[in-house]
């Protein structure tokens, strides 16, 4: 029975083994999976026959090598830290499912693996065991789905996941090398507009060739994604200086600011720009966007087609917007605005020909408000039209009661003018007023030409209409096209002050800007006002260059209409040029405190004015002239100066480097501070901190020489060492 038994079993095991192969021959031949094996050096003796064939290989080349020269790592950014398989074979671990990449002449071919040590009777090491299965195609399509996820289907570009899982991996690198990175968070201005008169298919097509024109400035250093319907992040690595962005965010300003071809219509939008920097401005990839969206409401707030930067500060601005914005819907109600006139005078007689009406808002707690202040938060929040409709109807009754009937020129809000009943509320404030229609004149900006060209040539139809003048407001500065100058009806062009200023400067091309503006008015018979003149050279040259009108502070600021009237009844009507003999670069008056730091030691001093040059400081006594200083401008922003007069407790001092704009008519430093710095002095790695300079130099003091200078208390004039 013994021996039965034993031919039973060995026959069952052979049955076994034969359908086990027979299994295996099926599962290879239908293409379901692959064997391989290996021997006890690593060496390819066995490959499932279809596998050769499917991958082109030839197996008397392939059988005998090192497996490992064929099934190469996958490169797969998620499993970056999956051991190879070459380390698996020689620590002998057993392998799981490890996708390997094969190079083969039909392309790259994705398998997953799974394999188990083998050995002998007396436990030597014999070779690998294994199985594999082609994951090509699965691999290929979540390779295509998770693109999908990462671009934008409108624009094609980079979407708002992608960006920011870009900026993360980034800014983590970049803080191990001690990089920077910026951010430059892009609106376009008035969209909303287009979608409304266009449709939004021509929404969609004008979004389409926005990110064509930004995608012209993309390098392999330069990244742009669409963050959201009309907003863009440009995202610029290791860029710090903030000359350079500025330019660039004037440069996209610019780009996108240009006519776009809409079908069978012209479609004209803006653009602001948000600009922040890693780490000054945030560490984290949300704490960086979330600075640059701050700065570009802040750009917006500050009038279309600007740029800012980041400060800390913007979050006591957005508190304060709020507050005036609130404050603002009362003021009418409350009679709290009024209306200041600034003379317009003739370029040959100084004779007065026009006044520029000046809206200010007499605050009962904050003083004088400038519309530099509170019309951008108007337009904002609509009240602009309440606000402008107002002024419309004070003007006209101002100048109805004058005795002499010079024009009066009127600001007018994109915003406002835009809607439909605007020509309606000019109608009625000229009926109720009885003035002649020809002595008011609309100040309007390049930037009504935003969205429906045939809506607003209509406005334009419907006010001359009405009788009215027509000025084209700081022109070349925002949309400029010679298209509209060819249809719209203007009656004047005023020069804007930034092409007035610094224009006998030499190598400054505004002189020649000028000559261009006046000729191009002379040939389609418009006026010309050069605007925001200061000095007497400046007035010299806008003469020569031809321009008709005047305005500017070297005849008269802005007065009240009690002043005017004062003027008008005193029959002199002539204004006489009075201002500096030349233009030096304009001078902010700061009046703040900062910090002066010399030989280690730092003063509080106050800061009477800013250019870009030099400042004007105040506070310590008997400075020499030739020493070397650095102010302490805030923010992280230390300027290398040297005092170049000095009398008493004041002096003058030039900065090494020149001030940049701020995007907002302000000043600041091309570079601060960096958080580098300060972690290199024992802190924690972070955004700057309120006093950056004070982080850095914590416990430096202790070594410090003697202080050179007395301080003064400006404010007492009493010594104080």
């Amino acid at each position: 029975m013994s021996v039965l038994k034993d031919i039973f079993v060995s026959r069952r095991q052979a049955a076994d083994a034969a359908r086990k192969a027979q299994m295996i021959d099926s599962f290879e031949s239908a293409g379901l999976g692959y064997f391989w094996s290996t021997d006890a050096q690593g060496n390819i003796d066995y490959l499932t026959p279809s596998a050769f064939s499917n991958l082109g290989w030839n197996r008397k080349a392939v059988t005998g090598t090192p497996i490992s020269n064929h099934l190469l790592p996958a490169e797969d950014p998620d499993k970056g830290n999956e051991r190879p398989l070459s380390f698996l074979l020689s620590a002998r671990n057993s392998i799981t499912a490890l996708t390997v990449k094969l190079k083969t002449d039909i392309g790259d071919v994705w398998w997953e693996i799974s394999g188990k040590p083998q050995f002998d009777a007396s436990g030597e090491f014999a070779g690998y065991r294994g199985s594999a299965k082609d994951i090509t195609h699965s691999r290929t399509e979540a390779a295509a789905n998770d693109r999908r996820t990462q671009v934008d289907t409108l624009t094609g570009l980079a979407n708002k996941t992608q960006i920011k899982r870009f900026l993360t991996q980034n800014l983590r690198v970049f803080r191990n090398t001690k990089q920077s990175c910026a951010v430059l968070m892009v609106d376009l201005d008035r969209f909303k507009q287009v979608n409304e008169t266009l449709g939004q298919a021509a929404g969609n097509e004008l979004l389409k060739q926005a990110a064509g024109r930004l995608g012209r400035i993309a390098s392999d250093k330069i990244s742009i994604a669409r963050l959201s319907a009309d907003e863009f992040l440009v995202v610029m690595p290791d860029v710090d200086d903030r000359a350079i962005l500025g330019d660039m965010a004037q440069r996209v300003v610019q780009i996108l600011s240009q006519p776009y071809a809409i079908d069978s219509n012209q479609a004209n939008v803006g653009a602001s720009v948000g600009i922040a920097v890693a780490p000054y401005d945030g560490v984290e990839t949300d704490e960086l966007l979330n600075a640059s969206e701050m700065a570009l409401f802040a750009a917006k707030g500050s009038g279309n087609g600007k740029y800012r930067f980041y400060s800390s500060d913007l979050k006591k601005q957005a508190k304060h917007r709020g507050e005036i914005e609130s404050e603002l819907r009362e003021a009418i109600a409350k009679d709290q605005l009024r209306m200041f006139y600034q003379p317009i005078i003739c370029a040959k007689t100084h004779a007065l020909k026009c006044v520029e009406a000046l809206i200010r808002w007499d605050h009962p707690e904050r003083g004088w408000i400038s519309p530099g202040e509170f019309i951008p938060i108007a337009e904002e929040s609509g009240v602009i039209r309440k606000v402008g409709a107002w002024a419309l109807r004070q003007v006209c009754e101002d100048a109805q009661n004058w005795p002499v009937e010079i024009r009066a020129a009127i600001n007018v809000s994109a915003v406002q003018f835009e809607h439909d009943d605007f020509v309606q509320i000019a109608k009625k404030a000229l009926i109720e007023s009885g003035i002649e229609p020809s002595r008011i004149e609309l100040e309007i900006t390049e930037s009504v030409f935003v969205g429906d060209y045939d809506g607003i040539m209509k406005i334009f139809k419907g006010l001359k209409g009405l009788g009215v003048r027509l000025s084209l407001d700081d022109f070349g500065t925002g949309y400029s096209s010679l298209s509209y100058l060819r249809n719209a009806p203007f009656d004047k062009i005023k020069i804007d002050q930034s092409f007035v200023r610094g224009c006998t400067e030499p190598g400054n091309n505004n002189s020649a800007i000028m000559r261009a503006i006046v000729s191009l008015a002379e040939a389609l018979d418009m006026e010309t006002v050069a605007e925001g003149i200061e000095a007497k050279d400046e007035l010299e040259l806008v003469k020569r260059r031809g321009a008709t009108h005047l305005q500017g502070l070297i005849f008269s600021g802005a007065v009240s209409n009690d002043e005017l009237l004062a003027k008008l009844e005193s029959g002199v009507l002539t204004y006489d040029p009075r201002g500096p003999e030349k233009y030096r670069a304009d001078r902010r008056t700061e009046f703040r405190r900062i910090g002066l730091i010399h030989d280690d030691h730092r003063y509080d001093v106050v800061l009477r004015n800013l250019s870009k040059s030099g400042a004007l400081i105040e506070g310590l006594l008997r400075v020499p002239e030739g020493t070397e200083i650095v102010l302490d401008l805030g923010g992280g922003q230390l300027a290398v100066a040297t005092v170049r007069r000095s009398n008493e407790y004041t002096q003058g001092v030039e900065f090494e480097t020149p001030l940049i704009s701020d995007g907002a008519d302000g000043l600041c430093t091309r570079h601060r501070v960096s958080p580098y710095q300060i972690e290199a002095a024992g802190r924690p790695l972070a955004a700057l901190p309120d006093d950056p300079y004070a982080a850095m130099s914590s416990g430096y003091q202790a070594h410090a020489r003697p202080k050179a200078f007395v301080q003064v208390d400006t404010s007492r004039r009493d010594a104080a060492a």
